[in-house]
């Protein structure tokens, strides 16, 4: 009887690694999807990676306060098939970053669905997930 259990835990164990695993979160839990914000401002840092990249920008938030905002983006091998590149954004380029806010808003947080670097008319527009 014993073995019958054995087998029976091994037999499930397979079953579960055998299902794919999936690493995507909600949008929803963390943006308000029905909503945009649009930030002016400078880069401080591009971290190009895996699963979502994230550019930090210094700009006012509506009471005119500086602040840093979280401005997360796409998968690096997703952007780079669309033409971002690990060097794309640099500290200083002055970009214009429309999104949906996060739900928090102390967070300064930003779901990326357009950003523009008005200095040499580069663009970027579309969504990920």
């Amino acid at each position: 009887m014993k073995f019958i259990g054995v087998l029976a835990s091994a037999a499930l164990v397979a079953a579960v690694a055998s299902v794919p695993a999936s690493a995507h979160h909600s949008f929803p839990a963390t943006y308000l999807v029905d909503q945009q914000v649009k930030i002016e401002g400078t880069v401080v840092q591009f971290l190009f990676r895996n699963p979502h990249s994230f550019v930090h920008v210094m700009a006012p938030d509506k009471n005119g306060v500086m602040q840093r905002w979280a401005v997360e983006w796409g998968a690096g091998g997703a952007l780079g098939d669309a033409g971002v590149k690990n060097d794309t954004l640099k500290p200083g380029d002055k970009v214009i970053v429309g999104g949906n806010p996060g739900r928090n808003p102390a967070d300064h947080r930003i779901r990326m669905q357009s950003i523009e670097r008005p200095g040499d008319g580069w663009k970027w527009a579309g969504t990920f997930g």
